[in-house]
């Protein structure tokens, strides 16, 4: 997989007294919010199987309460404009930091798609397994199944969200969309109902910090990303722009549908930034 990189990437910010201070203090309740919540999904997510299946009537709204407060005890405020669809069919996003997953399922109940060797990963694999997250790889060997899968979800009213760009930057820039996942939302006659939401992520870092504070790619690890977010003061901002579903029907495949997307996602950030 292509990972988009960057030769100024920023030095980690030295962390003081108050930093260690903070982390102390919210490590222990990130850590008790998350795996309360997965333990209450996994327990929810049992009976809520044997009677809906595919169906997630109750278990959604604990990923999205879970997240709320994640970004609360990470100090960073979440502004929302417009407003999530409640069709059905899929959502596309810029792709910054890990943290997209956690501000933009603390927006909507949605479930995610992400790249197979996601699922491997300690403790995050555990929790986007739980959390109903398609994982998807890039043999053309297992594109059927995958088309398959994603049919079935989006018959069961799920609303995937996927970067198109197929990596994460700095925040500052959105990369060219890859239309391959579209593709999807052509098949079986799902055309004729389904929707694409495009959704902006603009991250606005605390007064002081680089302007890319909140972006995580390339080589960056993690842990000490997220225990920079820890030790920071805070009055980090997350603004999310929800923009008018396109209806698949109107396009006539997933280029076109994807060029239209990319230019919604890209047009707030491009001018928050001030960029030409």
């Amino acid at each position: 997989m292509v990972t988009w990189r960057d030769d100024d990437t920023p030095p980690v910010p030295r962390i003081g007294a108050l930093g260690w201070l903070l982390v102390a203090l919210r490590a222990p309740v990130l850590l008790l919010l998350v795996y309360g919540g997965f333990v209450l999904l996994l327990a929810l997510r049992l009976p809520e199987r044997a009677l809906c299946g595919l169906g997630r009537p109750l278990t959604p709204w604990i990923s999205q309460g879970v997240c709320r407060a994640a970004l609360a005890i990470l100090g960073i405020r979440l502004r929302v404009r417009g407003k999530p669809m409640r069709d059905p069919g899929g959502i596309v996003a810029n792709h910054s930091s890990w943290l997209d997953i956690v501000t933009l399922n603390a927006c909507d109940r949605v479930y995610f798609v992400s790249k197979a060797e996601v699922a491997a990963w300690p403790g995050i694999g555990w929790l986007a397994r739980a959390t109903g997250t398609v994982f998807i790889t890039r043999d053309p060997r297992e594109a059927k199944d995958q088309q398959a899968l994603f049919e079935a979800r989006l018959r069961a009213n799920h609303r995937l969200l996927f970067f198109p760009e197929g990596t994460s930057t700095d925040g500052r820039r959105v990369l060219p969309f890859k239309p391959t996942l579209f593709a999807a939302f052509f098949t079986g006659g799902l055309e004729r109902v389904l929707h694409i939401q495009p959704v902006t992520v603009i991250y606005h870092a605390p007064p002081g910090q680089d302007p890319r504070f909140l972006g995580w790619w390339g080589d960056m690890a993690f842990g000490p990303h997220l225990l920079k977010l820890l030790a920071s003061p805070g009055r980090a901002r997350a603004e999310v722009i929800f923009h008018p579903p396109l209806a698949v029907a109107g396009y006539a495949g997933r280029k076109q549908l994807c060029a239209t997307a990319e230019a919604a996602v890209r047009a707030p950030l491009t001018e928050a930034l001030g960029q030409p």
